[in-house]
């Protein structure tokens, strides 16, 4: 029982504390990391005026002491960032340690130029370039540094080996390396940690490595780059575990600290690239892969270059082949979209036709009562009745004219801003601009704009057909209310509009206004509340603004 215990408290547990050391879910990360790439620019902006700053500095400086410092502090940030403009600091270094004559910055130096061959694959002459540093008169602050490359180089060398021969020796000669960096490193310091969790993911002690790291992970004091290193090495021992869920998390994590701390040469977020295309996330899985492809490009960091060459071309074309199926898809919405129009116009047609109809039996009934009020005047309050009904009538007519004219004209322009969006969709897919066509079919900014148009158009017709409606209305209610600025209606006197046009329907108007049910019916009862006298008599108050009085 007490072994369990034991086996809880420092395995299981910091396992534990780690998953809630970010309570934020994988897809959260993922979505994060989304919006990270996005504004990436930002962040290499800060990183810019950081160098800009320190460029200045030492174009100000007045010793070579204090040049040689200004370089390494620009070597620091070019590190990963810009492959090239590190190794032109690195030979500045060499050019002010020579003029300075002092050992420690020659080596320092020379290691500095051995660690950009060794990124940008050229592991020999890295090799060469350690192998003319006298390690007897290595200074002690310069050996952590000096084992860190001879086992990053050797652990490349193995990783890219083509037979099993060269693999085992380039290993062994890591294992030996490392084991040195351990004795060299502080033992609460990252790099001890870093190299001490690796060594454990070697020999299969993958739950050690992760409650190592876990209890370093949790210092609150660690930068971006640091979060990076930890996450990325948590990864990798999930992975080997077994355990891609725990992976894809950390890796995420990764990426996100790579991209805040503006590093263009990382593996993490290439990794997680190939992990969600696996997931089928096909359309993240592209943009972080081309992500990872710009950074390592501009760093000129060619063996990342290399890595994501191998990758890219099979997320590439699964996406390729994902576009061309939503164009597809568009295509069809398309047709289906004019054919629906050319019904809506036909549809129109007959109504109109029967409008015209009913118009002529209108014009008919007025003067059939016309000639019986002249025939009996004993019918006079029959006549009265009908000659009221006439007139609803013959205002419902109006109305329906004016708007079916008036909405025609609308549907015709509708279409023709339809064709001059399917052109300039078909002008954009035709130059092979995906992402800005994918853009544009996502954007819902071309239906705001028609609905806003539309409801100017409605407000705009109402108030030709009862100009005092706004007035007439506030009369009714103890509190007026009024549109605001650039609006001829609100919400409100929109329902009520709608209303006075015979749509009582919550349901109808709902749908016209495009709001839920339930908001029509709030919006209803909150403005019966503010009528004058009796609030169930207040909708047919409002049915008679505009009416004339016989």
């Amino acid at each position: 029982m007490r072994k369990i215990i034991l086996i809880f408290v420092t395995i299981v547990l910091p396992c534990l504390l780690c998953a809630r050391n970010d309570d934020k879910s994988t897809d959260m990360l993922l979505r994060e990391i989304d919006g990270i790439i996005k504004n990436r620019q930002a962040y290499g902006a800060e990183k810019e005026v950081r160098i800009s700053d320190l460029k200045k500095l030492l174009s100000e400086a007045t010793s070579d002491e204090q040049r040689y410092g200004f370089c390494g502090r620009l070597f620091d940030e070019y590190r990963a960032y810009n492959l090239d403009s590190s190794y032109v600091y690195a030979q500045r270094k060499q050019e002010l340690a020579s003029h300075l004559n002092k050992q420690d910055y020659l080596d320092d130096a020379a290691m500095n130029m051995a660690e950009v061959m060794g990124t940008t694959g050229m592991y020999k002459e890295a090799l060469e370039q350690l192998g003319q540093i006298d390690k007897k008169t290595l200074s002690d602050y310069l050996y952590p540094y000096y084992y860190h490359l001879y086992r990053t180089i050797y652990g490349l060398m193995g990783d890219y080996a083509v037979t099993e021969k060269e693999k085992k020796e380039y290993y062994r000669m890591t294992d030996l390396y490392r084991d040195s960096l351990l004795q060299t490193n502080a033992s609460d310091s990252l790099g001890h940690v870093l190299v001490m969790a690796d060594k454990c993911t070697v020999h299969a002690q993958y739950d050690q490595a992760i409650t190592m790291l876990t209890d370093f992970y949790r210092k609150p004091s660690l930068d971006d780059h640091s979060k990076a290193m930890i996450t990325y090495t948590l990864s990798e021992a999930y992975r080997l575990k077994g355990d891609k869920k725990g992976q894809k998390h950390f890796l995420a994590l990764s990426a996100i600290a790579d991209l805040k701390s503006a590093v263009k040469e990382y593996v993490s977020l290439r990794k997680l690239a190939s992990l969600v295309y696996e997931d089928g996330d096909i359309d993240r899985a592209y943009n972080y892969l081309k992500c990872s492809l710009e950074d390592a490009t501009l760093c000129n960091a060619r063996l990342r270059t290399l890595e994501i060459s191998q990758v890219f071309p099979i997320i590439d074309q699964a996406y390729q082949l994902k576009t061309k199926r939503q164009q597809q898809e568009m295509k069809i919405s398309l047709i289906c979209i004019s054919l629906l129009s050319v019904f809506l116009l036909v549809a129109i047609f007959f109504v109109y036709k029967q409008m015209k109809k009913v118009a002529a039996a209108r014009r008919e009934v007025i003067d059939t009562n016309t000639l019986l009020q002249e025939l009996n005047g004993e019918l006079h309050d029959s006549n009265s009745q009908l000659k009221e009904m006439n007139h609803t009538l013959s205002e419902a007519n109006y109305i329906k004219e004016e708007y079916i004219g008036r909405y025609m004209d609308q549907c015709s322009t509708y279409l023709d801003k339809m064709d001059l969006y399917r052109r300039s969709l078909n002008k954009i897919a035709a130059t092979g601009r995906v992402e800005e066509l994918y853009k544009a079919i996502k954007s819902s900014q071309f239906l705001e704009e028609e609905l806003k148009e539309f409801y100017a158009n409605f407000d705009m017709t109402f108030l030709q057909l009862f100009p005092n409606f706004v007035e007439e209305f506030n009369a009714l209610l103890v509190e007026p209310m009024q549109p605001k600025q650039g609006e001829l209606l609100n919400t409100e006197l929109r329902i009520f509009a709608l209303i006075r046009l015979g749509i009582t329907d919550s349901t109808k108007i709902a749908q016209f206004l495009r709001y839920s049910v339930t908001t029509i019916y709030n919006y209803r009862t909150r403005v019966r509340n503010k009528a004058l006298g009796e609030r169930d008599e207040f909708e047919a108050k409002v049915m008679k603004i505009g009416k004339v009085e016989e």
